[in-house]
């Protein structure tokens, strides 16, 4: 299993355009980026690649980053900056199963599947694949599984990947607060590699409308609003969870210039073979 961050980045990623605050400048002149969020899973056995998240920066990550353009698509979600690259499909995949899943959401009274299929269903490279959430499939010969996590108002899942044949084992948090379910942190738990969502430092939550939630023993927010977790949040999930390795993703660039980069938060680009 071959994991490589294509996009670890917020809505607007880092740097932002048209932003002079001191971070975007930081990134600038380190020459690093957050695009929109994105993650490229290679099966070496296979030749497989699974492509976590479809982001609009679609193109200019699988140009820089150089992997191969994906077999199977899995998306977390239908926020903009996690779907609207499946756009890319044309001219570019012969078809792809794009993996989501099939319950039904109160807020939009379709499922993330039938958002999918609704959005493209001009494309015929993009096929709708319905999954089960807490059901693991397989996909590039991975063992793969949609869990539920908390992203008000929509509903959105976290991932797992499973190697069968090594045990490697890859979560993704997905986009969430830190009030993860208690099943879906039973299927998360233990990985070799954790991505976490971790959007800004817990002293920013004070300046959220509605400040933060799910608050530590000493009174850290370990979420920013509703949303999304902070890095405090991020890093106590990787403690419950047992991670081997954890990276924080969809880093903000409200991140003080000299956090933004520092340990464990990534950066677009990042290679790892749990």
């Amino acid at each position: 299993m071959r994991v490589t961050l294509l996009g670890t980045g917020d809505t607007t990623g880092t740097p932002t355009p048209g932003c002079d605050c001191d971070t975007c400048a930081r990134a600038r002149e380190l020459g690093v980026e957050r695009t929109r969020f994105s993650v490229h899973v290679r099966n070496d056995r296979t030749g497989e690649s699974l492509l976590i998240d479809a982001s609009p920066d679609f193109r200019d990550q699988f140009l820089t980053h150089g992997v191969d353009l994906p077999d199977e698509i899995l998306v977390t979600h239908i926020h903009f900056d996690h779907l609207d690259g499946l756009g890319n499909a044309y001219r570019l995949l012969d078809g792809a199963p794009v993996y989501a899943a099939d319950e039904t959401d109160p807020e939009t009274g379709e499922s993330v599947a039938g958002t999918v299929a609704r959005k493209y269903d001009y494309l015929d490279a993009v096929e709708p694949s319905p999954r089960p959430p807490l059901e693991p499939f397989r996909a590039c010969g991975f063992d793969v599984t949609l869990v539920p996590v908390d992203h008000p108002p929509l509903s959105c899942y976290g991932v797992v990947v499973e190697d069968p044949e090594t045990g490697a084992k890859l979560s993704l948090s997905g986009d969430t607060s830190y009030a993860v379910p208690e099943a879906s942190r039973e299927r998360l738990a233990d990985p070799d590699l954790l991505l976490a969502d971790g959007i800004v430092p817990a002293d920013l939550a004070e300046q959220h409308p509605i400040g933060g939630r799910h608050e530590d023993p000493d009174g850290v927010p370990r979420t920013f609003g509703t949303k999304h977790m902070t890095r405090e949040g991020a890093l106590a999930l990787a403690a419950d969870l047992d991670a081997d390795r954890t990276r924080i993703v969809h880093a903000a660039h409200f991140y003080p210039a000299d956090e933004a980069f520092a340990e464990p938060l990534a950066v677009d680009g990042e290679v790892y073979d749990p």
